[in-house]
């Protein structure tokens, strides 16, 4: 069979996202490893190449299959019906983050199949069903048509042994692996160590997805994943990484023995690297750069709101830990739609006193399949997905949306510690840094203005 895999473009409203990071389609990479040795199996990003009608008819394929997270949803349809104008009898299949939190929203008459889940050996077995015409009636985690044309579905399995899943397939991405970059880390390649997180933050979904469970690799296959990519930089795409320290201890000495010599990106909560200053040290050793960190508020009381389970006097903690190694920090921060002047006003005040060299700042944001959204749904000012990117407000706002945007952009800018953002710009390399600057500017002006968009 013909698979065609698509690795949709963020729409056209929606701010962030491969502007400013670009990772490779990792999901669809191991999606891909599933089916390689039996199909004819081939990936198209269309963050890099929009030409999908050109695609279409040159490998005429008899399955595509698609990737969504929420902001991709409109985007995601309506490249499906373009392609079942081209190909009327494709057959089209839908998975990834929301189609597994939400597959309710692609029950529509351009999608033929939903995979719900951990996709790898769900999509591998619907493939050798549907060549077979064998019933789909039993597979956990897919959604199909009766013979009334209405979906019917059974529930994915929540835990995947992550050991079992096959290498991704790279080989699909060849063209493109000297494009997948974050900030001046280029190339880029991402790999999986752990899925899951042991936190009940209310803003986030990934604890759910594992029913609550962590799910980690052996130190042994990631070491021998690490091996066979020759990328320089490695991100690890975990939703915290540090956090199983004996693991990443042992993960830390097989890399060391290899004689594997990378930089590593990982995110990391606060509260792990105040409590394990020596596993940090144990990782700039073996080529740690960058942590990034969900320091997320200002205010004790705000973390506490979101349940985030850390305190500020652990945020200003881990900062000194990071800065003590010499590792560079990606501090993320969020706003609520409670500011006001005054809150912003403090929050750039604060920033300026942890003299960072730069912040993110996103606003809070409730995500399908959250605690927060189930909590604030009734709320909303607009449930367009489009919106859903972290730079768009889905809640009301206390100041109109003209300032209150025009307060994010202006905390974007806020002066935090002018030698130290000389410091991080000097790991670009000096052809990129324009590059780098033009894309960050074309983000905040978008925001600046984001409120025309409502």
């Amino acid at each position: 069979m013909k698979i065609l895999l698509i690795q949709p473009p963020k729409p056209p409203l929606s701010i962030g996202g491969e502007e400013l990071h670009f990772f490779e389609p990792l999901s669809l990479e191991y999606v891909g490893a599933g089916v390689i040795d039996d199909h004819d199996v081939r990936i198209h990003d269309m963050r890099i190449d929009e030409d999908l009608p050109g695609v279409l008819k040159n490998f005429k394929p008899q399955m595509v299959g698609l990737t969504a997270l929420t902001v991709h949803v409109n985007v995601v349809k309506e490249l499906l019906k373009e392609i079942k104008v081209q190909l009327p009898h494709v057959t089209t299949v839908v998975g990834g983050h929301h189609a597994t939190v939400a597959p309710m929203d692609f029950q529509c008459p351009q999608v033929d199949l939903i995979v719900s889940g951990e996709a790898v050996f769900t999509f591998k077995e619907l493939v050798r069903r549907i060549e077979a015409q064998e019933s789909l009636a039993d597979l956990a985690g897919v959604a199909y048509r009766d013979e009334n044309g209405v979906f019917q579905s059974t529930p994915h399995d929540v835990f995947v042994a992550l050991d079992s899943l096959p290498m991704p397939a790279r080989e699909l991405t060849a063209q493109h692996r000297g494009k997948y970059f974050s900030q001046w880390m280029k190339p880029m390649a991402a790999v999986v160590t752990s899925k899951g997180c042991p936190f009940r933050c209310n803003y986030c979904v990934i604890w759910k997805l594992t029913g609550g469970k962590r799910q980690t690799r052996e130190p042994k296959k990631i070491v021998a994943e690490l091996l066979t990519l020759e990328e320089e930089w490695i991100f690890f795409a975990d939703y915290e990484s540090l956090v199983d320290v004996d693991r990443m201890y042992e993960l830390a000495r097989l890399i060391k023995e290899a004689g594997i010599k990378k930089r590593y990106t990982l995110y990391s909560r606060a509260d792990t690297i105040v409590d394990h200053p020596k596993l940090i040290e144990a990782w700039r050793e073996i080529g740690l750069n960058m942590v990034i960190v969900g320091f997320e508020f200002f205010r004790d009381e705000d973390l506490a709101q979101v349940n985030k389970g850390s305190t500020i006097a652990q945020n200003e903690q881990a900062i000194k830990v990071l800065n003590g190694f010499g590792i560079n920090i990606a501090p993320y921060f969020m706003v609520r739609q409670e500011f006001d002047r005054e809150d912003f006003a403090q929050l750039r005040a604060y920033l300026k006193r942890l003299a960072l060299p730069f912040a993110s700042i996103f606003i809070l944001t409730p995500l399908p399949g959250t605690d927060l959204y189930e909590e604030r749904k009734d709320e909303f000012i607009s449930d367009k997905y489009d919106f859903f990117d972290f730079f768009h407000t889905i809640l009301p706002t206390k100041l109109p949306l003209k300032d209150f945007y025009e307060e994010v952009y202006q905390t974007w800018k806020a002066p935090t510690s002018f030698f130290n953002a000389l410091k991080l710009a000097s790991n670009f390399r000096l052809r990129d840094l324009p590059a780098a600057t033009m894309r960050v500017k074309r983000s905040l002006e978008k925001v600046r203005k984001a409120h025309l968009d409502h």
